[in-house]
């Protein structure tokens, strides 16, 4: 795990820097928050995860949805901000509340509704830009349905230790696929890139 914080790091801040396809800038504390998201969920690891191969699950991330190629400019922030709206509505339940340090997920929250205030107000000024676009299927809708087998599995195991280890750790696979989502809109724009 610790020599895959350095990469889940960086590609999580290449993923909310300004955004050259809506022509919408997040703030700049914007960087700042991703970097405590990734490691407030690095921190709430309660027991190691090799306790809990028993317990892992392929999700079945939609990765089609990350397909950069077939997305239009509102879009290319519905996917991290459904993203995060899902993770916010997981962690802000009462089985979460009792599995996780209570401080850790208060933060985890904060971070959380901030990010998508800010992705919100892209979400906005993009839709007020763009015309109705029709997608044989809404990869927000893939999404959904992604979290609801997360929550599922969750609910199946009685949302246990192992359950939510292992879904902490699906979570930060999903948010570097986002991440890395970002950057290759970045780099299709020509939008300015961290480095």
């Amino acid at each position: 795990m610790a020599h895959l914080l350095p990469l889940l790091t960086a590609l999580l801040l290449c993923s909310y820097g300004p955004v050259g396809s809506l022509g919408c800038e997040l703030p700049e504390n914007s960087v700042q928050l991703s970097r405590m998201t990734l490691g407030l969920l690095v921190q709430m690891r309660t027991i190691s995860p090799g306790l809990c191969l028993r317990h892992r699950r392929d999700f079945r991330f939609p990765r089609d949805v990350l397909n950069a190629s077939h997305f239009h400019k509102t879009q290319d922030m519905s996917v991290p901000h459904e993203m995060l709206q899902q993770i916010y509505n997981l962690f802000h339940t009462q089985q979460a509340s009792a599995a996780w340090n209570k401080t850790l997920l208060a933060e985890l929250h904060t971070a959380l509704q901030q990010q998508l205030q800010d992705l919100n107000a892209c979400l906005v000024q993009g839709r007020a830009q763009q015309d109705s676009v029709l997608t044989t299927e809404s990869p927000t809708l893939a999404l959904r349905r992604y979290f609801q087998g997360i929550h599922v599995y969750l609910k199946e195991k009685r949302h246990s230790d192992c359950a939510w280890e292992i879904v902490r750790m699906e979570l930060l696979r999903a948010l570097a696929s986002a991440a890395d989502l970002q950057e290759r809109l970045r780099s299709k724009d020509g939008g300015p890139r961290i480095s």
